[in-house]
């Protein structure tokens, strides 16, 4: 009897510290799995933040994105101080709706220097009312329809054997060449003029600019 009382302590002993163990193995694969999930949790907001953050700053740099566009032939002429007077005698000749246009028109802009060259008094008298037609005939005889940049001009000066004539808005027609690499103008009076700046783009043309004024009959 005393053998089976000691047998039934040592049981009952052995089988309490089983469930203790038990428990602890329980205890500490449920913290693990609670630990796991933790780090599974923070790893999934520490992620959706930086696709937060990473979303808002292609967001910021988006929105500070500007497009600039090109301004037509009268904006581009305006915006350079050596087309000043040339952008006086568009206005004064009615010409800047026409030359704001959809075109595309080619301009042989005259500079400043350009109009200097004229005769002491010239400008000034072609800029006042009474003598608008004639302005805008001096005027529209740089201009010709469509859009020729410097490579289509000189392509068609080399194909029509050195020389190329082009028929302007104002109805004259300007003779083009090339000399020591360079465009030159004949008018129709045999006055000539260099391109000393070409392919000036505009939304609506292109601008060569030139350094004398050539004038029609």
């Amino acid at each position: 009897m005393l053998k089976q009382a000691i047998n039934l302590h040592i049981f009952e002993y052995l089988n309490l510290i089983n469930h203790k163990i038990l428990n602890m193995t329980v205890v500490k694969t449920i913290s693990t799995f609670l630990l796991l999930g933790v780090i599974a949790t923070s790893c999934g907001d520490k992620k959706k933040s930086e696709s937060t953050e990473m979303t808002d700053t292609t967001a910021v740099a988006m929105d500070t994105t500007v497009v600039v566009e090109t301004p037509n032939i009268v904006g581009v002429a305006a915006g350079n101080e050596d087309f000043s007077t040339l952008v006086t005698a568009v206005k004064a000749a009615n010409l800047v709706e026409t030359l704001s246009s959809e075109g595309p028109f080619t301009v042989f802009a005259p500079n400043n220097a350009a109009f200097a060259k004229l005769p002491a008094g010239t400008v000034d008298t072609l800029l006042k009312p009474e003598n608008i037609e004639k302005l805008k005939s001096v005027l529209t005889y740089h201009v010709v329809a469509g859009k020729f940049d410097a490579a289509t001009v000189t392509d068609a000066i080399t194909k029509n054997n050195g020389k190329y004539t082009v028929t302007t808005v104002q109805g004259g027609t300007i003779v083009l060449s090339i000399k020591d690499g360079k465009v030159m103008l004949t008018d129709a009076n045999g006055g000539t003029a260099t391109v000393i700046l070409a392919d000036v783009a505009a939304s609506n043309g292109v601008i060569h600019a030139i350094d004398t004024v050539v004038m029609p009959k």
